[in-house]
């Protein structure tokens, strides 16, 4: 992750905002806003068409109002490096809501399969009884997921970024893809619904009528219900990265396993996403959300963050054995170029510094104490604000 734009960077604004206008001039305007949320459950019937050829057709990251300081770590060939970072909030948020996001993805697409060929990580599939979880990397750090009612062959998709990737997976396994389904707007997990939906015409795109997105057909309302064959998908809101940011949790129960959540950008494996349309307050509540779930929930997070956001943990708690062991067996997964995913809900608490905000010993670590009077929550999202401006400052080696 990357800093923020500093006083360092200002200097450069006006060149930097004067070299996009071009690129601007010839963007689309923003897409629009999707329709009310719909309460009740869904029932996916019939079974999608499957043409041919796979035909790619990519887009980018998004976020709009309510921006903090800093920008959203968006990766690149070139590890560390942040493009965004010239021109920082005034960047993102052209990034967010123009056309100029869109063509970036696509050139932000392209680089990541010459680079990646096969992947950036080696998946490890998950199999129940009647249910196959398959993690898909795609672009630099990313996972989308797909779903799979092994008993009737219907499939959901979890934040398809690269529609190749995708559609690729989708025919090795012979599934009908019926749903997808997005934690939030940014390109980055949305980024591949248009292809997808062209090629697999009955398949419908679910999320959050707060987020702009792209070929949303079924906006959801908070602990609405979709039905996939046999699966069951519980969309719950989560605010804080974005607005309308979602998460979608498996009930594992009917094929024997446990809860999956699937988090997009609200948690990664001992990390969670920036503030960009929400407060340290309301990114609290929503992974309060999540860790109600329950300690053996699978985590599977939308990026591989695994050994950027442990070593950073490592910084806060230094005598912590959690911490230290799993960080050496992700180093030694990453070495191997393996995937870190998933987690368990009860594991990140161990050693996740945005799951410890109540634990004296990150409290003391960071240098704060609770103020006379002050409410519990409202010094747990203190102690929040602290941990993820240290991450946001922070530059891995």
């Amino acid at each position: 992750m990357q800093r923020g734009c500093g006083a360092r960077t200002r200097p450069n604004m006006a060149a930097a905002l004067g070299r996009l206008r071009g690129l601007l001039a010839a963007a689309g305007p923003a897409m629009g806003r999707a329709r009310l949320a719909l309460p009740g459950t869904r029932l996916l019937g019939q079974s999608c068409r499957r043409p041919a050829g796979p035909q790619a057709s990519p887009e980018p990251n998004s976020s709009s109002r309510g921006l903090p300081e800093g920008v959203e770590y968006i990766p690149t060939r070139k590890k560390g490096k942040n493009p965004m970072k010239p021109v920082g909030v005034a960047w993102y948020s052209l990034y967010a809501r123009t056309r100029l996001g869109y063509l970036f993805y696509q050139r932000q697409v392209k680089k990541a399969r010459e680079r990646y060929p096969h992947g950036h990580s080696v998946p490890q599939p998950c199999r129940f009884p009647g249910v196959k979880i398959l993690p898909i990397p795609v672009l630099s750090n990313n996972y989308s997921y797909l779903v799979i009612d092994t008993g009737s062959g219907r499939a959901a998709v979890i934040d398809p970024s690269d529609p190749l990737a995708v559609q690729a997976a989708i025919e090795d396994e012979g599934v009908m893809l019926e749903a997808i389904f997005c934690t939030h707007k940014h390109w980055d997990h949305s980024g591949g619904n248009a292809a997808l939906r062209q090629q697999h015409g009955s398949c419908k795109v679910y999320g959050s009528a707060l987020d702009a997105i792209p070929e949303l057909t079924n906006p959801l309302a908070d602990k609405e219900k979709v039905k996939v064959g046999c699966l069951t998908f519980e969309a719950l809101a989560t605010p804080g990265h974005t607005v309308g940011h979602m998460v979608y949790v498996l009930d594992g129960g009917p094929f024997g396993g446990p809860p999956c959540l699937f988090s997009g950008d609200l948690l990664f494996l001992a990390g969670c996403g920036r503030l960009f349309e929400g407060s340290p307050e309301t990114m609290l509540a929503s992974l309060d959300v999540a860790v109600g779930l329950g300690e053996d929930t699978l985590l599977w997070p939308g990026h591989e963050y695994a050994l950027e956001c442990l070593t950073f943990a490592s910084l806060l708690e230094l005598d912590n054995p959690a911490l230290e062991q799993k960080l050496q067996w992700a180093t030694q997964q990453r070495q191997e170029k393996r995937s870190t995913c998933p987690s368990t809900l009860g594991e990140e608490q161990t050693y996740n510094p945005f799951l410890r905000t109540h634990q004296p010993e990150l409290q003391a670590a960071l240098g704060l104490r609770r103020g006379g009077g002050e409410h519990p929550d409202a010094f747990r999202a203190r102690v929040l604000k602290e941990v993820r401006r240290r991450k946001d400052l922070y530059k891995p080696t």
